[in-house]
Protein backbone atom coordinates (compact mmCIF):
# COMPACT_ATOMS: atom_id res chain seq x y z
CA UNK A 1 0.00 0.00 0.00
CA UNK A 2 0.94 3.63 -0.28
CA UNK A 3 3.77 4.67 2.02
CA UNK A 4 5.86 7.79 2.12
CA UNK A 5 9.35 6.35 1.58
CA UNK A 6 11.27 3.10 1.63
CA UNK A 7 11.89 2.02 5.22
CA UNK A 8 15.29 1.48 6.72
CA UNK A 9 16.78 -1.96 7.33
CA UNK A 10 14.75 -3.90 9.90
CA UNK A 11 16.25 -4.17 13.36
CA UNK A 12 15.88 -7.94 13.52
CA UNK A 13 17.14 -8.27 17.07
CA UNK A 14 14.12 -6.28 18.23
CA UNK A 15 11.54 -8.13 16.17
CA UNK A 16 9.74 -11.43 16.48
CA UNK A 17 7.78 -13.29 13.84
CA UNK A 18 4.54 -14.67 15.32
CA UNK A 19 3.84 -17.99 13.65
CA UNK A 20 2.52 -20.78 15.88
CA UNK A 21 -0.57 -20.61 18.10
CA UNK A 22 1.42 -19.90 21.25
CA UNK A 23 3.21 -16.98 19.56
CA UNK A 24 -0.11 -15.53 18.44
CA UNK A 25 -1.73 -15.69 21.85
CA UNK A 26 -2.95 -12.19 22.68
CA UNK A 27 -2.26 -10.90 19.16
CA UNK A 28 -5.07 -12.69 17.31
CA UNK A 29 -7.00 -9.43 16.78
CA UNK A 30 -4.28 -8.15 14.43
CA UNK A 31 -4.86 -9.16 10.84
CA UNK A 32 -3.92 -8.53 7.24
CA UNK A 33 -6.33 -6.49 5.15
CA UNK A 34 -6.24 -7.93 1.63
CA UNK A 35 -7.51 -5.43 -0.94
CA UNK A 36 -8.45 -7.65 -3.87
CA UNK A 37 -5.25 -8.19 -5.85
CA UNK A 38 -4.11 -4.60 -5.32
CA UNK A 39 -2.08 -5.07 -2.14
CA UNK A 40 -2.57 -5.21 1.61
CA UNK A 41 -2.47 -3.23 4.83
CA UNK A 42 -2.66 -4.12 8.50
CA UNK A 43 -5.79 -3.75 10.63
CA UNK A 44 -6.75 -4.39 14.24
CA UNK A 45 -10.05 -5.40 15.81
CA UNK A 46 -11.43 -2.88 18.29
CA UNK A 47 -14.79 -4.68 18.49
CA UNK A 48 -15.93 -8.08 17.28
CA UNK A 49 -17.05 -6.56 13.96
CA UNK A 50 -14.93 -3.38 13.72
CA UNK A 51 -11.42 -3.09 12.30
CA UNK A 52 -9.26 -0.01 12.81
CA UNK A 53 -6.82 0.91 10.04
CA UNK A 54 -5.52 3.88 8.02
CA UNK A 55 -7.86 5.80 5.73
CA UNK A 56 -5.45 5.48 2.81
CA UNK A 57 -5.98 1.70 3.10
CA UNK A 58 -9.73 2.18 2.68
CA UNK A 59 -10.01 4.42 -0.38
CA UNK A 60 -9.38 3.59 -4.03
CA UNK A 61 -6.87 6.09 -5.41
CA UNK A 62 -8.37 5.85 -8.87
CA UNK A 63 -11.84 6.89 -7.76
CA UNK A 64 -11.21 8.59 -4.41
CA UNK A 65 -14.05 6.51 -2.97
CA UNK A 66 -14.21 3.74 -0.39
CA UNK A 67 -13.61 0.25 -1.68
CA UNK A 68 -16.96 -1.43 -2.40
CA UNK A 69 -18.39 -4.08 -0.04
CA UNK A 70 -16.56 -7.38 -0.41
CA UNK A 71 -13.41 -5.88 -1.96
CA UNK A 72 -11.44 -5.96 1.32
CA UNK A 73 -10.96 -9.07 3.45
CA UNK A 74 -9.75 -9.00 7.05
CA UNK A 75 -7.67 -12.10 7.87
CA UNK A 76 -7.28 -12.28 11.64
CA UNK A 77 -3.99 -13.71 12.88
CA UNK A 78 -2.85 -14.69 9.39
CA UNK A 79 0.26 -16.86 9.54
CA UNK A 80 1.85 -18.69 6.61
CA UNK A 81 -1.38 -18.88 4.63
CA UNK A 82 -3.65 -19.84 7.53
CA UNK A 83 -5.85 -17.33 9.34
CA UNK A 84 -7.95 -17.71 12.47
CA UNK A 85 -10.92 -16.05 10.77
CA UNK A 86 -11.58 -14.42 7.39
CA UNK A 87 -14.28 -11.76 7.09
CA UNK A 88 -15.34 -9.53 4.21
CA UNK A 89 -15.62 -5.80 4.88
CA UNK A 90 -19.14 -4.54 4.17
CA UNK A 91 -18.95 -0.90 5.33
CA UNK A 92 -16.19 1.69 5.64
CA UNK A 93 -16.05 5.06 7.38
CA UNK A 94 -13.22 7.57 6.99
CA UNK A 95 -12.88 11.19 8.06
CA UNK A 96 -14.55 13.58 5.57
CA UNK A 97 -11.39 15.72 5.51
CA UNK A 98 -9.24 12.86 4.24
CA UNK A 99 -8.56 13.02 0.49
CA UNK A 100 -7.29 9.85 -1.15
CA UNK A 101 -4.97 11.46 -3.69
CA UNK A 102 -3.70 14.38 -1.62
CA UNK A 103 0.05 14.54 -0.88
CA UNK A 104 1.24 13.36 2.50
CA UNK A 105 1.17 16.23 5.00
CA UNK A 106 0.60 16.85 8.69
CA UNK A 107 -3.12 17.66 8.22
CA UNK A 108 -3.57 14.47 6.19
CA UNK A 109 -1.82 12.26 8.76
CA UNK A 110 -4.04 13.67 11.53
CA UNK A 111 -7.17 12.24 9.83
CA UNK A 112 -5.65 9.14 8.20
CA UNK A 113 -7.92 6.77 10.10
CA UNK A 114 -10.71 4.44 8.98
CA UNK A 115 -13.11 1.96 10.53
CA UNK A 116 -14.27 -1.13 8.66
CA UNK A 117 -17.35 -3.11 9.59
CA UNK A 118 -17.15 -6.87 9.01
CA UNK A 119 -19.88 -8.99 7.46
CA UNK A 120 -20.00 -11.14 10.59
CA UNK A 121 -18.50 -10.63 14.07
CA UNK A 122 -15.43 -12.62 15.06
CA UNK A 123 -16.09 -14.43 18.37
CA UNK A 124 -14.12 -13.43 21.45
CA UNK A 125 -12.99 -17.04 21.70
CA UNK A 126 -11.03 -16.52 18.46
CA UNK A 127 -9.76 -12.96 18.84
CA UNK A 128 -10.03 -10.53 21.75
CA UNK A 129 -10.30 -6.93 20.41
CA UNK A 130 -7.87 -4.26 21.58
CA UNK A 131 -9.04 -1.21 23.55
CA UNK A 132 -8.01 2.35 22.71
CA UNK A 133 -5.46 4.02 24.95
CA UNK A 134 -6.60 7.19 26.70
CA UNK A 135 -4.37 9.76 28.40
CA UNK A 136 -0.64 10.22 28.54
CA UNK A 137 1.74 7.34 28.06
CA UNK A 138 3.97 6.56 31.02
CA UNK A 139 7.44 6.84 29.52
CA UNK A 140 8.01 6.65 25.77
CA UNK A 141 8.18 2.92 25.13
CA UNK A 142 5.66 1.53 22.63
CA UNK A 143 5.32 -1.53 20.39
CA UNK A 144 3.99 -2.34 16.92
CA UNK A 145 2.78 -5.58 15.34
CA UNK A 146 2.16 -5.62 11.61
CA UNK A 147 2.50 -7.22 8.23
CA UNK A 148 4.81 -5.62 5.69
CA UNK A 149 6.85 -6.01 2.57
CA UNK A 150 9.22 -8.93 3.04
CA UNK A 151 7.17 -10.15 6.01
CA UNK A 152 3.69 -10.37 4.51
CA UNK A 153 2.89 -13.93 5.60
CA UNK A 154 2.96 -13.50 9.37
CA UNK A 155 2.67 -10.82 12.02
CA UNK A 156 6.00 -9.35 12.97
CA UNK A 157 6.10 -7.69 16.36
CA UNK A 158 8.67 -5.07 17.27
CA UNK A 159 8.85 -5.45 21.00
CA UNK A 160 10.15 -2.01 21.81
CA UNK A 161 10.31 1.30 20.00
CA UNK A 162 9.88 4.85 21.23
CA UNK A 163 7.76 7.95 20.87
CA UNK A 164 9.92 10.74 19.49
CA UNK A 165 7.48 13.65 19.54
CA UNK A 166 3.83 14.21 20.35
CA UNK A 167 1.88 17.41 19.76
CA UNK A 168 -0.77 19.18 17.68
CA UNK A 169 -2.53 15.89 16.99
CA UNK A 170 0.58 14.21 15.56
CA UNK A 171 2.82 11.48 16.96
CA UNK A 172 6.21 10.43 15.60
CA UNK A 173 8.01 7.22 16.60
CA UNK A 174 11.07 5.18 15.66
CA UNK A 175 9.25 1.89 15.05
CA UNK A 176 10.38 -0.11 12.01
CA UNK A 177 7.50 0.29 9.55
CA UNK A 178 7.37 -0.37 5.82
CA UNK A 179 4.94 -0.91 2.95
CA UNK A 180 2.02 -2.96 4.29
CA UNK A 181 2.53 -1.66 7.82
CA UNK A 182 0.09 1.12 6.99
CA UNK A 183 -2.91 0.94 9.31
CA UNK A 184 -1.14 -1.11 11.96
CA UNK A 185 -1.72 -0.25 15.60
CA UNK A 186 0.93 1.47 17.66
CA UNK A 187 0.54 -0.08 21.11
CA UNK A 188 1.23 1.23 24.59
CA UNK A 189 1.14 -0.80 27.80
CA UNK A 190 -1.63 -0.04 30.29
CA UNK A 191 -1.55 -2.36 33.26
CA UNK A 192 -1.14 -5.93 32.04
CA UNK A 193 -2.47 -5.28 28.53
CA UNK A 194 -1.39 -3.48 25.41
CA UNK A 195 -3.81 -0.86 24.08
CA UNK A 196 -3.97 1.06 20.80
CA UNK A 197 -2.20 4.38 21.08
CA UNK A 198 -2.04 5.41 17.40
CA UNK A 199 -2.19 4.07 13.84
CA UNK A 200 0.68 3.99 11.35
CA UNK A 201 0.01 6.52 8.60
CA UNK A 202 3.39 7.16 6.96
CA UNK A 203 7.11 6.72 7.40
CA UNK A 204 10.35 8.19 6.18
CA UNK A 205 13.91 6.87 6.22
CA UNK A 206 17.02 8.94 6.73
CA UNK A 207 19.26 5.99 5.80
CA UNK A 208 19.89 5.10 9.43
CA UNK A 209 16.42 4.53 10.80
CA UNK A 210 12.75 4.78 9.96
CA UNK A 211 10.58 7.46 11.52
CA UNK A 212 6.88 6.66 11.53
CA UNK A 213 3.97 9.05 11.89
CA UNK A 214 0.54 8.61 13.39
CA UNK A 215 -2.24 10.59 15.02
CA UNK A 216 -4.22 11.04 18.22
CA UNK A 217 -7.08 8.54 18.14
CA UNK A 218 -9.94 8.69 20.67
CA UNK A 219 -11.87 11.65 19.26
CA UNK A 220 -11.58 10.65 15.61
CA UNK A 221 -12.58 7.04 16.31
CA UNK A 222 -15.70 8.28 18.09
CA UNK A 223 -16.54 10.37 15.02
CA UNK A 224 -16.05 7.39 12.71
CA UNK A 225 -18.29 5.17 14.85
CA UNK A 226 -21.01 7.82 14.55
CA UNK A 227 -20.58 7.87 10.76
CA UNK A 228 -20.84 4.07 10.59
CA UNK A 229 -24.01 4.13 12.65
CA UNK A 230 -25.52 6.94 10.58
CA UNK A 231 -24.74 5.32 7.24
CA UNK A 232 -25.41 1.69 8.19
CA UNK A 233 -27.83 -0.10 5.85
CA UNK A 234 -31.27 -0.10 7.41
CA UNK A 235 -32.91 -3.51 7.81
CA UNK A 236 -36.26 -4.02 6.18
CA UNK A 237 -39.30 -5.65 7.75
CA UNK A 238 -42.34 -7.22 6.18
CA UNK A 239 -45.75 -5.94 7.29
CA UNK A 240 -48.22 -8.75 6.86
CA UNK A 241 -51.97 -8.38 6.68
CA UNK A 242 -53.20 -11.47 8.50
CA UNK A 243 -56.47 -13.20 7.73
CA UNK A 244 -58.33 -14.86 10.58
CA UNK A 245 -56.92 -18.32 11.24
CA UNK A 246 -53.83 -17.94 9.03
CA UNK A 247 -50.30 -16.57 9.27
CA UNK A 248 -49.73 -16.17 5.55
CA UNK A 249 -49.10 -12.75 4.02
CA UNK A 250 -51.68 -11.18 1.77
CA UNK A 251 -50.74 -10.15 -1.71
CA UNK A 252 -50.67 -6.54 -0.48
CA UNK A 253 -47.68 -7.00 1.86
CA UNK A 254 -45.34 -3.99 1.98
CA UNK A 255 -41.75 -3.42 3.05
CA UNK A 256 -40.85 -0.56 5.34
CA UNK A 257 -37.68 0.61 7.02
CA UNK A 258 -37.51 -0.79 10.54
CA UNK A 259 -34.82 1.66 11.63
CA UNK A 260 -31.54 0.94 13.33
CA UNK A 261 -30.88 -0.04 16.88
Amino acid sequence: MAFLCTAAQAQLSNQRRLTDRDDLYGWEAIGRLDIGDQGFCTGTLIARDLVLTAAHCALDKATGKHYPPGKVTFRAGLSDGESLADRKVIQIASHPDFVANAPVSAPRVRVDVALMRLEEPIPYSIADPFALYNGRVSGSEISVASYGRGRADAITRQRSCRILQRGQGLISFDCDVTFGSSGSAILAKKGPRWQIFSVVSAGVSDGRRTIGYGMELPEIVSELKAILHRDAPRPTATIRRLQPGTDRSSSGAKFISAGGS
